[in-house]
């Protein structure tokens, strides 16, 4: 499979419903876009598996940063309660191109981390936001995980056309060497 190939089988979460509103079928969805609305302006979303599609139809803001959607054939509460969780996934190929150090998370999974010294450190595994900023979670050698902040500072330099993601090894916050996050009973 050449790089091509990848780029198009890539997909990106673009939302999460967290909840129904109303008796019609209504959800909140929570958006992973520049503007809330895009949500739904890249043709049909999937699930993670790719197994369903649905047809989104942005109404408005609920606030808290979340929006109003209707989803082809949702048309009742239960129905639309039992999608909360479900993500909304569109093919790579199907949002803009990034900007100049702008980044599709979905571009950075999977690619090598080194030292500035060029020392493989490990891989990305995830990106993760608990509201204080980005943060790449990464895969160790040793397979423990560990953190770095998604800064200039830690990450002053990303290589996507080599598949490297440059860091500052001091940055990078260890977790003990498990796997499960970090240790408990301090």
């Amino acid at each position: 499979m050449n790089d091509t190939d990848q780029d198009s089988n890539k997909r990106v979460c673009v939302g999460v419903v967290t909840g129904a509103h109303g008796l019609r079928g209504l959800v909140r969805v929570r958006p992973f876009t520049d503007m809330a609305e895009d949500v739904g302006a890249y043709g049909p979303v999937e699930t993670e598996d790719g197994s369903q599609s649905f047809v989104l139809d942005v109404r408005n803001r609920a606030g808290k940063g979340q929006i109003l959607v209707q989803i082809e054939g949702i048309d009742d509460r239960t129905r639309a309660e039992a999608l909360k969780g479900l993500k909304f996934f569109v093919p790579r190929d199907r949002l803009p191109e990034a900007d100049d150090d702008e980044f599709y998370h979905a571009d950075l999974l999977g690619l090598t981390i080194v030292g500035q010294a060029g020392e493989v450190i490990g891989m990305v595994r995830a990106v993760q936001n608990f509201g204080g900023g980005d943060i790449l979670e990464i895969t160790e050698a040793d397979g423990s995980i560990s953190n770095i902040p998604f800064t200039l500072a830690a990450v002053p330099e990303i290589r996507l056309s080599e598949g490297r993601v440059v860091v500052d090894v001091t940055q990078i916050l260890r977790t003990g060497g498990n796997t499960h996050g970090p240790e408990r009973g301090d």
